[in-house]
């Protein structure tokens, strides 16, 4: 029988980057969860998934997120989804910025944090 995952603030696999860090809150086959603090270093150009739908919900500061051909600067409790093939990508939209961030299914991302952390050690 499956059982829940509970994180404390906190708590969850970090990854620390030079603009910040995630950390993976939940990983499995149907979604993934994670919090990304970043700066203004981090700029996700635009761009597409084929197999997954990845939601942001913003925590603090402003973030600039590209959706389809328009930008839009979202503030904290701001909320953008794009479904499979949709064009998007974020940035900060000035000093630092969290997000809540969910791939649904999650598509390998999870993967893809693990094995740049690897590759970074």
């Amino acid at each position: 029988m499956a059982e829940p995952t509970v994180r404390q603030p906190g708590e969850g696999e970090q990854h620390d980057r030079g603009f910040g860090y995630v950390r993976i809150l939940v990983a499995t086959e149907q979604v993934s969860v994670m919090e990304i603090r970043f700066d203004e270093s981090l700029v996700v150009d635009p761009h597409t998934h084929g197999d997954h739908t990845d939601s942001f919900l913003v925590l603090e500061g402003e973030v600039v997120f590209t959706a389809g051909d328009d930008e839009v600067t979202v503030g904290p409790g701001g909320f953008i989804s794009s479904p499979p093939n949709a064009r998007h990508g974020f940035r900060s939209a000035g000093g630092r910025a969290r997000v809540l961030n969910v791939h649904s299914p999650d598509g390998g991302f999870v993967e893809s944090i693990r094995r740049s952390t690897a590759e970074q050690s």
